[in-house]
């Protein structure tokens, strides 16, 4: 009677629940608006599922020349914090770093920390010119432009506001103490060159300023972003800021990675890329106080500057040559510019040899455009497949490269995941070889104009090759 009773009870409860709870339709997938602007696969916003022999893996730069020796009195072998931009209206690549020494016997540094400066015309040459700005020793010939407050890791950039007037076109960023209050000051200059105060008290002062802080213009959000690093739980960590005039900042948020583990992050190298500007990538310095205080680059991305994306893999390991393997020996410099001539690769700078030599070197490393991280298909092939997207133009184009037996196909799906007739991988014409920017084809037509506007989702199928952008466009 009892099991009965009870047997009834729940029945009446379930069928209670069936009648009060009303049907919900399943809820309509978000869509992107991808528009035509280039998509990577450096995070995953748009990516709803890998299979088969295919994984998204970082690329690594490959390594070239040593393009700059701190070699001067006034520089050593503490030499850090590089940052390295184009200056296309002066027709030159400009360098700045701190000039410092330390005398490993006695475990003190030789001389005060200074600002240098270096340029170039194809990015591989430096000089060091005689600026006759600062006096060093008795003299003024040498290529030193700060001394004093700021020093210790100044951030240099061309400030690309169309607001910003012509004797502030260049602006910096840079901690006080040991000289003025903790915090960051900032800078501004004419000419890159001669710089100045624009506020005598630090701007932000949340925070811990011993690394390369660093401030920029960001076209696209149209406000001043800032990088700077401090502690949490006693692991280095990295804040942004916005500002809308580079003086007034708003209250510095931490950076959010997802499930990737808490690690030391000495530095952060964010930044636009220009060739997928709605993206910032940064390539952050490891650091591990537990095996001898070495370092190395990891690489990381994100849509709002906040929540990032960041990947495991050293980018630039300390087996890369040569002498990285020291304490804080393998910095990547704040910077990514492409050369003359070179309009399918970036050069990047990454620093070697600090500390324990009687100077440091810079070395140049190149990646591949878009090559930062790439959907690689094995032999047995795979497939990605994205999430459901809105874009316009007439093509999609790719930048991929395949081995000899390797190949890309590419299909197109609505929104329930069908095959749209027309767009399947067996009418798609296997794209092969080596390109940057080439257009699929179905059955020899590369037309998308009738699709113009409506929601897709993309299936990319990759054997034996890298996947690294796509973008829709006429």
């Amino acid at each position: 009677m009892r099991q009965r009773l009870l047997s009834c009870v729940l029945l009446f409860t379930a069928t209670t629940l069936l009648v009060a709870v009303p049907f919900l339709p399943a809820a309509e997938p978000a869509v992107a608006e991808l528009g035509m602007r280039r998509e990577l696969f450096v995070e995953d916003t748009l990516i709803e599922r890998t299979r088969g022999d295919l994984e998204l893996r970082i690329q690594r730069p490959q390594p070239r020349e040593v393009v700059l020796t701190t070699d001067k009195p006034w520089e050593g072998n503490t030499s850090a914090y590089y940052t390295v931009f184009h200056d296309q209206d002066a027709g030159l690549y400009r360098m700045y770093y701190r000039g410092s020494h330390f005398n490993t016997e006695t475990r003190q540094p030789t001389h005060p920390e200074v600002t240098c400066y270096a340029e170039s015309k194809d990015g591989v040459h430096w000089t060091k010119p005689e600026l006759g700005l600062i006096e060093y020793a008795g003299s003024k010939r040498n290529n030193i432009v700060l001394s004093g407050l700021g020093t210790h890791c100044l951030a240099v950039f061309k400030d690309a506001n169309p607001a910003c007037p012509p004797d502030a076109r260049y602006k910096a960023m840079g901690r006080g103490r040991p000289v003025g209050k903790k915090g960051l000051y900032v800078f501004q200059s004419p000419d890159g060159l001669r710089w100045s105060l624009i506020k005598n008290e630090p701007v932000i002062t949340d925070g811990y300023f011993d690394s390369q802080n660093l401030a920029f213009w960001d076209s696209y959000s149209k406000v001043y972003r800032e990088y700077h690093r401090t502690f949490v739980g006693g692991v280095r960590a990295i804040m942004v800021g916005t500002s809308e005039n580079y003086v007034n900042w708003s209250q510095p948020k931490l950076l959010t990675y997802g499930d990737a583990p808490a690690e030391h992050l000495y530095t952060n190298a964010v930044m636009r890329y220009e060739r997928a500007p709605h993206l910032l990538i940064g390539f952050p310095t490891r650091y591990l106080p537990k095996q001898g205080q070495r370092v190395e680059p990891v690489f990381m991305a994100s849509r709002d500057g906040v929540n990032f994306k960041r990947w495991p893999d050293a980018v630039i390991p300390e087996d890369a040559p040569a002498d990285r393997r020291g304490n804080r020996s393998n910095y990547m410099t704040w910077g990514m510019v492409q050369l003359p001539g070179q309009e399918r690769e970036y050069s990047v700078y990454a620093t070697e040899a600090y500390y324990t030599g009687p100077d440091s070197r810079v070395r140049r490393f190149t990646y591949r455009v878009d090559g930062f991280v790439s959907a690689a298909g094995g032999p047995q092939g795979g497939t990605l497949l994205t999430k459901p997207v809105r874009f316009q133009g007439k093509q999609l184009s790719l930048n991929f490269v395949t081995r000899e037996q390797g190949q890309i196909r590419v299909e197109l799906q609505d929104l329930d995941g069908a095959t749209i007739p027309g767009f399947s991988s067996d009418d798609c014409d296997p794209l092969q070889g080596d390109a940057v920017d080439q257009s699929v084809a179905w059955a020899g037509k590369p037309d998308l104009a009738s699709l113009a506007g409506k929601t897709v989702r993309i299936k990319f199928e990759v054997t034996d090759g890298d996947l690294f952008s796509y973008r829709f466009g006429n």
